[in-house]
């Protein structure tokens, strides 16, 4: 079937039991191809795609909307990673 085919994909990667590397990425995908990418490491948006540089460029001057997305390695993936830590921890 034709159409098109846009998601976004959120990702914590840490390998340290206490979330010192924890890293948060945000990922925007048009028809399979990463478009732009929010790292908290590199704390900006990338893009990679000629429209995506667009998107980028235009999301990290919006300085609300980048403390946000900063501030979800604390908001959103360390708690999470706790509960699921805790419930495999718990378990072996």
């Amino acid at each position: 079937a034709d159409g098109f085919y846009e998601y976004t994909m959120y990702e914590c990667v840490y390998s340290t039991s206490d979330y010192s590397d924890m890293v948060f990425l945000a990922s925007v995908s048009f028809n399979k191809v990463v478009q732009y990418q929010f790292n908290s490491t590199v704390g900006k948006f990338v893009g990679y795609t000629e429209e995506g540089v667009k998107y980028a460029e235009n999301l990290n001057k919006n300085q609300a909307f980048m403390q946000q997305v900063k501030a979800q390695v604390d908001a959103f993936c360390i708690p999470n990673a706790q509960i699921s830590d805790s419930a495999v921890r718990d378990k072996t």
